[in-house]
């Protein structure tokens, strides 16, 4: 896994990686999605998290908001021993990210107090 300029808050899997450039996602893009969702789910993997954002938002005539794709991400958030220390903080570790072409169902939404824990870390 690799930490992208140095920031131990986030770290990155080689499979993100590998998205993020099949899909032409930024490392900002994805921390903005992270930070800012329009959608949280429970991801498939066990204890992880999905969010998205979509692509670019247009306005119908009933002034509703609609687009033609979304960036999704999924992580998690570990416990990760800092350097030499026995301190221990919490990271957020981005398993992958994806472009979803339309717009993709509503599923399981995140429980109120997982939601509480991921908003203080960010």
């Amino acid at each position: 896994m690799k930490q992208f300029l140095g920031i131990d808050k986030y770290e990155w899997t080689k499979h993100a990686q590998f998205k993020m450039r099949q899909y032409g996602l930024s490392e900002q893009r994805i921390k903005r999605v992270i930070r800012y969702p329009y959608r949280s789910e429970e991801g498939i993997a066990s204890s992880t998290v999905a969010v998205m954002q979509p692509a670019s938002v247009r306005r119908t005539s009933a002034g509703k908001p609609a687009w033609s794709q979304e960036i999704w991400a999924m992580y998690k958030v570990v416990l990760k021993r800092r350097g030499n220390s026995k301190l221990r903080g919490k990271t957020i570790r981005i398993i992958t990210a994806w472009r979803y072409p339309g717009v993709s169902p509503k599923r399981d939404p995140i429980p109120e107090e997982v939601l509480m824990e991921i908003q203080s870390l960010l």
